[in-house]
């Protein structure tokens, strides 16, 4: 016998109590973006389509992506990809998700570039692509590098630019050995959480790469050794007043890693993010002037 079909509102009732069951923070937010993915809708749809049936064929899908929700795989990997910086991101596990919080990191680079024509970035450690990409689709002239140390994730990035129609150029390395500058702008969102916190983290977090999560006892194992690589590369830089250094970091760790670029000769200083939090470091390299 066929069972009677069910109204959309039905199926995000019953999405949102299991996601709430399963101690989800977004239990609503996350039932909503899993019906809008296997039923094709955007939000306006998605509410005034609320009476509408469910076809069986979506019937089927939905208790499998509501059950891997519950069981904490990311919102992201379930739904394939992310809207971020003005690009779309394929998100798997070969490489961090990209975070709503990272965002300002790419504001702050594109405030770094202001006025300069043809800049070249280098974006370290770059994950998915997002700030590589997320440049390059704000400012076309600039010459965009990205680097990372694990082929996945690099792997991942370059399948993003080709969905995106970006041309930015990759390189499998350590941080910067082997790639020559000078760069107007380094940007990176290392690795930057103590190894303590691997016992406390979240379980959607354990789907992420440890390798792009946990940085030593203080979580600058990382951004240290970029701080004195950056130096060579960023002082010959054409940017007025030298080049930038933009990183993403831990609230607890980046006063550290300022203050650790000020004792070198930069001018360091720390910015918030959107909640306040002391979360970007950014340090300016002046240029290497003649004393001839």
């Amino acid at each position: 016998m066929e069972l009677p079909s069910e109204s959309i509102k039905t199926w995000q009732i019953r999405a949102t109590s299991r996601l709430a069951e399963a101690g989800l923070p977004s239990p609503k937010t996350d039932a909503r973006e899993l019906l809008k993915f296997v039923l094709g809708l955007d939000d306006t749809a998605l509410f005034l389509s609320s009476d509408r049936e469910v076809s069986a064929v979506q019937a089927g899908q939905l208790p499998a992506l509501i059950e891997a929700r519950a069981a904490r795989i990311p919102l992201q990997h379930l739904l394939g990809e992310v809207e971020w910086g003005g690009v779309r991101l394929k998100s798997d596990r070969r490489a961090l998700i990209p975070r709503p919080e990272t965002e300002w990191l790419l504001h702050l680079a594109l405030e770094a570039l202001r006025g300069l024509p043809t800049p070249r970035v280098l974006d370290v450690g770059t994950g998915t692509g997002a700030l590589a990409l997320g440049l390059k689709f704000a400012r076309p002239d600039a010459a965009v590098t990205a680097s990372d140390l694990s082929s996945d994730a690099l792997a991942l990035a370059q399948e993003n630019a080709a969905l995106n129609g970006l041309d930015v150029q990759f390189a499998q390395t350590d941080l910067l050995r082997g790639i020559s500058g000078p760069f107007d702008l380094i940007v990176s969102n290392p690795p930057y959480l103590p190894d303590a916190d691997q016992h406390s983290a979240d379980p959607e977090v354990r789907h992420d790469p440890a390798l792009a999560l946990y940085a030593g006892a203080d979580g600058l194992s990382v951004a240290r050794p970029l701080l004195a690589q950056a130096r060579a590369a960023l002082t010959g830089s054409t940017r007025a007043g030298g080049g930038v250094l933009l990183l993403e970091l831990d609230p607890r760790n980046a006063p550290t890693l300022a203050a650790e670029a000020r004792d070198l000769g930069a001018v360091a200083d720390v910015l918030p993010d959107l909640a306040g939090r002391e979360r970007f470091v950014r340090i300016i390299w002046p240029p290497i002037t003649s004393t001839n």
